[in-house]
């Protein structure tokens, strides 16, 4: 007779679980299943029926528009299909097409829709380099992402687009020359040009047809990010990115060694003679415009921005933007001298009231503002003492203000002061107060760099930061607005006010008028520090104004 073990139960439980784990896990599969081959089916058919037809969808699009705060002044028109100039297959220029897919989607012509090995590819190049440096969606699916009408970015929709990309692909009424015809028809390139026959007209003043290699590498570089590879903002990017797409075209063989080397050596189009589009308007504020569309398009994509008729309110006060564009020209009088940004937000609800991101949009659209980083230098100290507060450490702990040699492990960080000017022993107010950086040197190390590093994120800076420990002293480059909108978040007893629809980014948008609803960006607070943390920031600050460096 075998002994009664005590564990027979337990193992009859567990061996029960698993076998309800099976039994819903081939159910999920099944579902799943189920769902996938439903959709294809519905896709085919949608396919089939002709109701996928994006030319039809750009027929139909409608202007929309950008309204100042008070919702009276139009600043500029999100133009649809005016914009726009679609062409057949044979009016691009080959060097177009074989930039784009040597670009975008090397593998374009061999794939069905899909291209697994791509997204291996993508994903093993984003995995080396800790971030995400490749895409792994083909020509085609970014095609159906485009054409598709702009819902919530829900993983049903992610299915749909790339239930539809397969069969796309299998359709005969969907050729591969069709899909990239339409995919070039309907891609943003920056300026006001959709589309690659308004994208030659604009950069080049000729139509898709007559693109060299040059230009159709340097335009097939831009629709990954318009603002980044900006030709005419951005021209150093613009200009690399340009090297990129025509490397691909050599590594393609559809250029040849000498052609790469003469078209990299090439100029990019002169500034002054691309005709820009959507330039509307005297009220100056161009560049926060652009920086309004750019949070649009991140949120609802290009096609539902251009031509779904939206209704878009904004934060900017044109008497504000007047007297911020004064305060700039009174002092920067020469024409081609040195230029100027400046942000102004409300702290109450974090909106930006003015933005000047340049002196002269026409000749240049960077924007200072939002695209230039610089370093802060000691604009940044009060990132350091809110570290210090957060872990408990008084404005009245008392440092040695002299020459630091700081041990790094593999080297020493040597800081001294400006003129060789020490005070001795002192406290944490009078240090920045007096803006000493050997104090501020001790208490970065004291405080932890990373430490440093993540308060600033809290109070609203979203460029990236590597902590390193001259951070203390403003060594890493942030933007003006980003600066601009921490010390808004101080002034406001250290609550960091984001939207409700586009959360942690500066508030530029009040609401925005769908096709038959209105969203608000109502502003959220996030607590970035305790109210008492940022009065005592604010006063030693006050202080510093007063009677310190200021």
């Amino acid at each position: 007779m075998r002994p009664f073990s005590r564990n027979r139960p337990a193992r009859r439980r567990r061996i029960r679980r698993l076998r309800l784990l099976a039994l819903l896990t081939v159910l999920g599969l099944l579902g799943s299943v189920s769902f996938s081959f439903g959709l294809i089916r519905a896709t085919a058919s949608e396919i089939e029926a002709g109701k996928f037809d994006p030319r039809r969808q750009l027929d139909s699009q409608v202007n929309g528009y950008i309204y100042d705060s008070s919702g009276t002044k139009i600043l500029a028109v999100l133009r649809g299909s005016e914009a726009r100039t679609l062409v057949d297959y044979d009016d691009i220029a080959d060097s177009m097409r074989h930039a784009i897919v040597a670009i975008e989607d090397r593998r374009f012509w061999e794939h069905d829709g899909i291209d697994l090995r791509g997204i291996g590819r993508a994903l093993i190049a984003d995995v080396r380099q800790q971030k995400v440096v490749e895409g792994g969606s083909t020509i085609t699916q970014q095609f159906v992402k485009n054409a598709l009408d702009r819902d919530q970015k829900t993983l049903a929709r992610k299915v749909r687009e790339a239930a539809f990309a397969w069969q796309l692909e299998r359709s005969k009424v969907w050729p591969k020359k069709r899909i990239l015809q339409e995919y070039l028809n309907t891609i943003y390139f920056g300026n006001g040009a959709y589309g690659v026959q308004q994208a030659a007209l604009v950069y080049f003043g000729h139509g898709a047809k007559d693109l060299t290699i040059a230009q159709a590498a340097l335009l097939a570089g831009i629709p990954a990010d318009p603002s980044r590879y900006d030709p005419v903002a951005n021209r150093d990017r613009a200009r690399e990115r340009r090297r990129v797409v025509l490397r691909a075209m050599l590594e393609e063989s559809k250029i040849t060694a000498a052609q790469y080397t003469e078209a990299n050596a090439l100029p990019l189009p002169d500034p002054d003679q691309v005709r820009l589009g959507g330039v509307e308007g005297q009220h100056g504020a161009l560049h926060y415009v652009n920086y309004v569309k750019q949070q649009l398009i991140d949120e609802y994509g290009s096609a539902e921005v251009f031509g779904g008729g939206l209704k878009v309110r904004t934060t900017i006060d044109l008497g504000y933007q007047k007297a911020a564009r004064d305060a700039i020209s009174k002092w920067l009088t020469v024409p081609d001298g040195p230029s100027a940004a400046l942000v102004a937000i409300d702290p109450r609800d974090g909106s930006v009231k003015a933005m000047v991101g340049g002196n002269n949009y026409r000749k240049s659209q960077f924007n200072l503002a939002v695209q230039s980083v610089r370093q802060p230098g000691s604009a940044f100290k009060p990132f350091v003492l809110a570290t210090a507060l957060r872990q408990g450490i008084s404005p009245a702990t008392r440092f040695e203000s002299k020459p630091q040699a700081i041990n790094l492990g593999d080297k020493y960080w040597v800081v001294g002061n400006y003129d060789d000017a020490y005070l001795g022993s002192i406290d944490l107010e009078t240090a920045t107060i007096e803006s000493d950086n050997a104090v501020y040197a001790q208490l970065t190390q004291l405080v932890g760099s990373k430490n440093v590093a993540a308060t600033a994120k809290r109070l609203g800076i979203r460029s990236k930061l590597d902590g390193y420990y001259a951070i203390g002293l403003g060594a890493e480059a942030v933007t003006p607005l980003e600066l601009a909108r921490s010390y808004a978040t101080l002034a406001l007893g250290g609550r960091r006010v984001d939207g409700e629809m586009f959360g942690n980014r500066p508030r530029v948008i009040t609401q925005v008028q769908e096709r038959g609803r209105t969203r608000f960006n109502a502003p959220t607070a996030f607590d970035a520090l305790t109210s008492t943390q940022a009065g005592v920031i604010n006063s030693v600050l006050q202080k510093a104004v007063q009677r310190g460096t200021g």
